[in-house]
């Protein structure tokens, strides 16, 4: 199916964007398509002048094809060094009609009430198809660069207030006409403190976005049992069972239901040989004296991602049924969230609609079953 997305019930499908670059080069110094990495050299066959592709006509061309692909949205992720998240996912928020947009971004980013205003603008224009993915564990160096003083268990404690504040200015409605005396939102807390907030007018009544958060630490799950949505885990060599198991237990504790997601990169050919092929040849690019063999977890898994500019290390590597029904098998385990990565993004994206997504999820990805639930 193309251009359609899942049916109400069925697992969710994220593409994950990139920030740097497509990615169509292992190493990062080599990759120039649309404006990335280091400037091309100036040949009879190369366009000199500026500005004639980049980097946000890739990332728009990247989107589409993600639309177009059947994909259910995309995620912008979180990147010090990358494009700005809120940026990236506005523009694609802007170019789509159907894609629901994820984007990352750390608690530091500002206040949540700005963080929430953003949020409304965004969700106006796109008739509410905004998430919110929290990055609460950071590089300390990275966090310092950007005059963040939290650290350590804080982090997760102003999470959380950031998260209590931005759906209380969110939700609080007020008397028409009251304007704004003593009928909003109040907070006091250790991070924030709000006196008489909320959206009124054109800014209330929307949806808040779906709050995505991730990882394995205790404080992390503890986070997601209370405020999140959905909770993002990145595969491991002894699996995630331990881990979703966790979290639901600690959800249930808290009165609440959170789904459960993955996040993984994929390498899917028409065989394995093919597959594998691709990998020794984007391996060879960065480790020429190393082994990609000696990465193979074993069952279709392998852990050298990391070493290929990805930010999972382990992944899928297979024929696209082989790679259908390790994910299948996650679904089946609970996962309901999969946000899936590969390089060069475009024609990694149409591969997954074109192979994947069927195989994975028969029941939601055909025109048939679409035009049942109609």
């Amino acid at each position: 199916m193309r251009g359609g997305g899942r049916v109400a019930g069925g697992p969710e499908f994220l593409w994950r964007l990139p920030s740097r670059g497509d990615g169509r080069r292992a190493d990062t110094a080599l990759r120039r398509r649309g404006g990335f990495g280091a400037p091309p050299p100036v040949t009879a066959a190369t366009d000199p002048r500026p500005g004639r592709f980049g980097p946000f006509d890739d990332l728009h061309q990247i989107v589409h094809a993600a639309e177009l692909s059947g994909l259910d949205g995309v995620l912008a992720p979180y990147d010090p060094l990358g494009e700005e998240s809120w940026i990236v996912g506005a523009g694609a928020l802007r170019a789509t009609r159907h894609a629901r947009v994820v984007v990352e971004f750390h608690p530091a980013f500002g206040t949540p009430v700005y963080a929430a205003k953003v949020a409304t603008t965004l969700q106006r224009i796109s008739h509410g198809r905004l998430s919110w993915r929290i990055a609460v564990e950071t590089d300390e160096a990275d966090a310092r660069a950007r005059g963040d003083r939290v650290t350590g268990a804080e982090r997760y404690a102003r999470a959380a207030e950031f998260l209590t504040v931005a759906r209380g200015v969110w939700n609080e409605t007020s008397v028409p006409g009251a304007g704004f005396a003593g009928t909003g939102f109040e907070f006091d807390g250790e991070y924030y403190d709000v006196i008489d907030g909320g959206f009124r007018g054109i800014l209330s009544g929307l949806p808040f976005p779906t709050v995505y958060l991730s990882g394995t630490s205790s404080p992390a799950l503890e986070l997601s049992a209370r405020h999140g949505d959905v909770h993002v885990f990145t595969e491991t060599p002894g699996g995630i069972t331990t881990s979703v198991t966790e979290l639901r237990e600690r959800a249930k504790a808290a009165g609440r239901t959170v789904r459960a997601g993955i996040e993984i990169p994929v390498i899917a050919r028409e065989t394995e040989q093919e597959a594998l092929a691709r990998v020794h040849r984007q391996w060879n690019e960065v480790a020429p004296e190393g082994t990609a063999e000696a990465l193979d977890l074993g069952d279709g898994r392998w852990a050298g991602f990391a070493e290929l500019g990805y930010p999972q290390p382990i992944g899928l590597v297979g024929s696209y049924d082989q790679v259908a029904r390790h994910l299948s098998d996650y679904i089946d385990a609970g996962i309901e969230t999969i946000v899936l990565s590969g390089h060069p993004h475009i024609e990694e994206v149409h591969r997954t609609g074109e192979h994947l997504l069927h195989l994975v999820d028969p029941a939601g990805r055909t025109l048939a079953a679409q035009e049942a639930t109609a």
